[in-house]
Formats: C-alpha cells, structure tokens, sequence
C-alpha cells in the first residue's frame, strides 16, 4: 500500500458564492465551519474526511458526482430531512437501476443525487 492510499481523502468542491454556498453547506446540510488556513475557503468535518468549499469560477462544471455520503439505513430519513429544508433529488435513467420516488435501486445499492446552489452532484447512498 502506498502511503497516498493511508491518508483521508479531501473532497474539494468549487463555488460561485461562498456566502450562498455556506447558507446551503451550513444551514440546509448541517455543517459546522472548522479553521482554515486560507482565507475565503470553508472546510466542513464530515466523518474522518474534511469538505473544502472554495470560490471557483469554474463552479458547478462536473458532470459528475463531485462527493457521496454511505448513509446506511438511515437513506430515507436524510432524504426526507433534505426535502423538507428545500432540496430537490436528481433522478436519472442509469441502465439496469429503476426508481422507487428520489431513490435509485441497483440490487441492493439504493442511491439518491441532489446538487447544491453551484450545480454540483452530491450524493447519499446506504453502502
């Protein structure tokens, strides 16, 4: 194993406005602010992992999922938790996956996908 492979991974999302991107990050998801060395970037602690949230012009450009949360059973719960502060789930015809509401199923993989303000693709998934 190399020593890369034994150190937390930091996903790092880029914005358009850290004011609005902290409203979302902070009061819709519940992230608390930890100290950042550098100034207009906001770190959130999720888990053993730490967000970098940073103003970006090229915010929102990924078409890809930016972060995914391994939620286990408690899926529906966030989900309904999210929907009642105002997010709206991404639904997606992925081959071999069918949906039941905002929930992807594959087997036993049931994923949902929601964006903040900027269009990024953060995911919650029960594995």
């Amino acid at each position: 194993m190399s020593e890369l492979a034994k150190i937390d991974a930091m996903p790092t999302i880029g914005v358009k406005d850290l004011k609005v991107a902290r409203k979302f990050y902070e009061q819709t998801l519940g992230f608390k602010p930890i100290p950042s060395k550098e100034e207009g970037v906001v770190g959130y602690k999720s888990g053993n992992t730490t967000i970098l949230v940073y103003p970006s012009t090229f915010a929102g450009t990924n078409k890809a999922t930016a972060v995914t949360w391994a939620v286990g059973d408690a899926l529906e719960k966030i989900i309904d938790a999210l929907k009642a502060k105002g997010v709206k789930f991404e639904h997606y015809d992925f081959p071999g996956t069918t949906r039941k509401g905002d929930i992807h199923i594959a087997g036993k993989t049931r994923n949902a996908w929601f964006k903040d303000p900027d269009g990024n693709i953060l995911s919650i998934v029960n594995g």
